[in-house]
């Protein structure tokens, strides 16, 4: 496959999961247009990079790893970033409390755990889909998801709960 025709691949590929991309985005910064940035970054470099896709069958995985990293770049960039008071709208939109809970045990997990379960999960991708992403083997898929899953659970547990399991 010539290099023009991986651009033009890659390029149908963006424009058809344009959504999945964004949501993969959004898992990792949770604001609407620090997503939009990284699917917008992350597409320009897979143009980019068009060349150096070995497998046309694995366009879609390939761009999904290329939107993770980015998602991972921009986090390491803007770590720690503050907007001033004036720039913050007085009313902003409902997140429903399962939402929040849930956006806030996903920041406790690793990296790679993240990616997992946010293939698994919100973009619904079959373990083996997400073993050739990440370059492990199903097994090694399966366990980590398995573990994430069950922090995911700690994490989220009431409040309530944990102090009565401390007899407090």
């Amino acid at each position: 496959m010539k290099g023009a025709e991986k651009e033009a691949l890659v390029h149908e590929c963006l424009v058809a999961n344009y959504e999945k991309y964004y949501r993969i985005a959004y898992s990792y910064v949770f604001q609407e247009q620090d997503a939009m940035d990284i699917v917008q970054e992350g597409a320009y470099r897979a143009i980019l990079k068009s060349d150096s896709l070995k497998n046309p069958a694995y366009v879609d995985t390939w761009i999904c790893r290329i939107m993770m990293n980015e998602a991972v770049r921009f986090l390491e960039k803007y770590r720690g970033r503050t907007a001033p008071m004036e720039e913050v709208p007085e009313e902003g939109r409902e997140d429903g409390i399962e939402d929040l809970d849930l956006q806030q045990a996903l920041l406790k997990l690793n990296e790679e755990e993240r990616r997992i379960v946010v293939l698994r999960y919100f973009e619904e991708e079959k373990l083996e889909t997400i073993a050739a992403a990440m370059g492990l083997k199903v097994n090694t898929v399966k366990s980590r998801l398995y573990r994430a899953v069950e922090k995911l659970k700690t994490y989220m547990e009431p409040q309530e709960s944990k102090r009565a399991e401390a007899g407090l």
